[in-house]
């Protein structure tokens, strides 16, 4: 009889459980992002799966506040060089842009024109950049970053692509 209980009760809590599970974020977003959805969403460069939280990317503005993923800050910023004229808002002031701490695993979010990238950290895509809140030793700022991400593979993989500019500029920052 008490197996029946058991077995009773626990069927009876299962439906409760899985609600409670489907209800956590897994996550921290600031304002305005959309969650990722880690080992679901695919990254819009390069159509990997976004698992590593150390690296992801998110572009989101325009008229309709359209969102972008990324498994690495190097497909964000070739995918705007290759993108840049079919989306022009892009380049806007409003547009958002993040990117993850390296040091939280996307707890923290970083505007990523202000962030400080550290090369030689194993990002999913080959980059191998981290960002960081703060300078660290041998950091670059995002238009340096951005520019040597560019030349780097994948990004030149297609035919007739080249880079000869930042791709973001920071706030303030010469063009």
């Amino acid at each position: 009889m008490r197996r029946r209980a058991f077995v009773a009760h626990g069927i009876g809590l299962t439906p409760i459980a899985a609600l409670l599970t489907a209800c956590g974020d897994d996550g921290v977003w600031p304002e305005g992002m959309v969650a990722f959805k880690w080992d679901r969403d695919v990254c819009a460069r390069c159509g990997m799966a976004i698992s590593d939280r150390r690296f992801p990317a998110q572009i989101r503005g325009g008229p309709k506040n359209t969102a972008f993923k990324f498994d690495d800050i190097g497909c964000a910023s070739t995918w705007y060089e290759e993108k840049h004229k079919e989306h022009p808002w892009m380049s806007d002031a409003a547009t958002r842009f993040w990117v993850a701490d390296f040091a939280s695993k996307s707890s923290i979010w970083l505007d990523a024109r202000s962030a400080h990238y550290l090369s030689g950290k194993t990002s999913p895509m080959g980059y191998n950049y981290a960002a960081f809140p703060e300078p660290q030793p041998d950091t670059v700022n995002f238009d340096v970053m951005s520019k040597k991400a560019a030349s780097m593979w994948p990004a030149n993989c297609l035919p007739g692509s080249t880079v000869d500019r930042p791709i973001f500029s920071a706030p303030g920052a010469p063009k």
